[in-house]
C-alpha cells in the first residue's frame, strides 16, 4: 500500500468511485476510532472530578471546577497549532503522533489518583495535558477534509467528528463501571476506600485513566501502518495563514463555538451542575447521555445539512437552543421550588442534540465558502488548481475554527463556577450564554442564510 498519495482528485467522479472512496473510507474509520480516544482522554477529568472528595481529596468545589475546564483550555490553545499540522507533517504521521501522546495524560492520571496526597498542582499538569486529546480533533477534522469530494463533505467530517465525540459519552459510562473494580489486577495499583456512613466501598480511580493505555497503542499502530498521506494537501503554514485575511474564517469561529463550543462545555460541567443542583442525584449515572445523544446528532446534522444546506441548519438550531436554556432556567431548583430534574435532564438533553446537528451543518458551511470564494477569483487558475486551493484555505479553517470552539469547554464550566460562587445560581451564566446564542442567529441569518446573503451556503 501506497503511504503517500500522489494523484488524488476526489472531485473526479471515475477516480472517486474507481479508486477514492475506498481510500478515503478506510483512512476514515481509522479516523474515527483514534479520535473517539482523544475525546475520551481530553474529557475523563469530567468524571474523576466528581470522585475525587470520595476518596480523600481535600480540593475545594471552585478547585474542581478548574480541574474540569483546564483540559479545554490547554486542548483549544493545541488546536490553534494542530490545526496546521497536517498539511505540514501529514496526515498519517501526525495521527500516529498525537494519537501516540494521549499515552502521557492517561498513565500520570492512573498513577497520581492513587495517593490522596498528591499536590494540586500535579494535578493541574495532568489536567492540562489531558488537552493533548482536545487538539487532536483539529488535525483530524482537517486531514478527513482533504480525502473527499465537496458533495460527501459534510456526511464525512459529520461522520469522524460525531462518531468520534462519543468519545466522551463512552467515557462517561465506561469510567464509573471500570473504577469498581481490579480491571488490571496488581498490574493496576490498590484500590482507595470510599467511606459514607457505615457503608465503606472500594473504588480503583486509576483505571479512568488505565483503561485507555491499550486501545491507544492499538489505534497508534493502525494510523501508522492503516492511514495515507495525500502530496498534495502539503503546504507551508505560511501559505494556510491566509485564513487569518478572511472575514469568514472569524465569523465561522464565532458560530462554532456557538456550536461545539456548548457541546464540549456542557460535556464538561453537567456532571457537577447536576450535583451542585440536585445534591440526592448521582450524575455519574446520567452524564454520559448529553454527550451521547450530542455524538449520535451529528452525522445526522451532516447528512440533512448536505440536503438542506449548513446555513438555514444553523440558523434554526441556535433559534432551538436558545428555548431550550429557558427551559433549563425553568427547570432549576429555587428558594420556593425544588425545581424538576426529570425537566433538567430533558431540556439539557435537547441543548446536547441541538449542539451535535450544529456542529455537523456549521463545519458543513466552512468548506463550501472558501471553494466559493475561490471560484469567485478565477483569474489565471484552473478548475483543478482551484479545488486543490480551496480544500487547503478550508482544511485550515476547519482546524482553526475546532480551536477557538473548544474554548468553550472552558469558559462553560468556568462561569458555572463563577456564577454559583457569586450568586448561588447558574442562572446568570445561562442568561450569558442566551444572549450569545442570539448574536448567533443574527449572524447567520445576515451574512449566509437570508435571501440574498453574501455569502449563501
Amino acid at each position: 500500500m501506497a503511504r503517500i498519495l500522489t494523484t488524488w482528485t476526489p472531485e473526479d467522479k471515475q477516480f472517486w468511485e474507481q479508486h477514492g472512496k475506498a481510500v478515503a473510507s478506510r483512512n476514515l474509520w481509522i479516523s474515527i476510532p483514534a479520535l473517539l480516544l482523544a475525546f475520551a482522554v481530553w474529557m475523563v477529568w469530567s468524571m474523576v472530578v466528581v470522585k475525587l472528595p470520595d476518596i480523600g481529596f481535600s480540593y475545594t468545589p471552585n478547585q474542581l471546577f478548574w480541574l474540569a475546564a483546564l483540559p479545554a483550555l490547554s486542548g483549544a490553545t493545541l488546536r490553534i497549532f494542530y490545526s496546521f499540522m497536517v498539511p505540514i507533517f501529514g496526515g498519517r504521521r501526525w495521527t500516529a503522533i498525537s494519537t501516540a501522546s494521549l499515552l502521557l495524560p492517561a498513565i500520570g492520571i492512573g498513577f497520581a489518583v492513587q495517593n490522596p496526597g498528591t499536590s494540586y498542582s500535579t494535578m493541574v499538569v495532568l489536567a492540562l495535558l489531558c488537552g493533548f486529546g482536545g487538539g487532536n480533533f483539529s488535525s483530524s477534522m482537517s486531514n478527513i477534509s482533504f480525502f473527499y469530494p465537496k458533495a460527501q463533505k459534510g456526511t464525512a467530517l459529520g461522520m469522524n467528528a460525531g462518531l468520534g465525540n462519543l468519545g466522551v459519552s463512552t467515557m462517561q459510562f465506561l469510567v464509573p463501571v471500570v473504577i469498581t473494580f481490579g480491571l488490571f489486577g496488581s498490574l493496576g495499583g490498590e484500590p482507595q476506600l470510599w467511606v459514607k456512613g457505615a457503608i465503606t466501598k472500594q473504588l480503583w480511580l486509576q483505571n479512568a485513566g488505565f483503561v485507555w493505555v491499550p486501545f491507544i497503542v492499538i489505534a497508534t499502530i493502525a494510523a501508522w501502518f492503516g492511514m495515507n498521506d495525500i502530496a498534495s494537501a502539503k503546504a507551508s503554514f505560511s501559505e494556510q495563514a491566509v485564513i487569518f485575511r478572511r472575514k469568514h474564517n472569524w465569523l465561522m469561529c464565532w458560530l462554532y463555538l456557538g456550536t461545539f463550543g456548548s457541546f464540549i462545555g456542557f460535556s464538561a460541567g453537567f456532571a457537577l451542575l447536576t450535583k451542585k443542583l440536585f445534591p440526592a442525584i448521582d450524575p455519574t449515572q446520567y452524564a454520559f447521555l448529553g454527550p451521547l445523544v450530542g455524538a449520535i446528532a451529528r452525522p445526522i446534522g451532516g447528512w440533512i445539512a448536505d440536503k438542506l444546506g449548513g446555513a438555514r441548519v444553523t440558523f434554526w438550531t441556535f433559534i432551538g437552543m436558545v428555548l431550550a436554556v429557558f427551559g433549563v432556567l425553568a427547570s432549576m431548583p429555587t428558594a420556593t421550588s425544588a425545581g424538576s430534574f426529570i425537566m433538567f435532564m430533558v431540556m439539557f438533553m435537547l441543548l446536547f442534540t441541538l449542539t451535535g446537528v450544529g456542529n455537523a451543518s456549521t463545519f458543513r458551511m466552512i468548506p463550501i465558502i472558501y471553494l466559493t470564494e475561490h471560484q469567485r477569483a478565477t483569474v489565471g487558475r484552473d478548475e483543478a488548481q482551484i479545488n486543490v486551493d480551496a480544500a487547503k484555505e478550508a482544511a485550515a479553517a476547519l482546524g482553526f475554527a475546532g480551536a477557538l470552539g473548544a474554548y468553550g469547554g472552558f469558559f462553560i464550566p468556568k462561569s458555572f463556577g463563577t456564577s454559583l460562587a457569586m450568586t448561588g445560581s447558574p442562572s446568570a451564566a445561562l442568561y450569558g450564554f442566551i444572549i450569545f446564542y442570539v448574536s448567533c442567529i443574527l449572524m447567520t441569518w445576515w451574512y449566509y442564510s437570508r435571501k440574498n446573503a453574501p455569502m449563501p451556503c
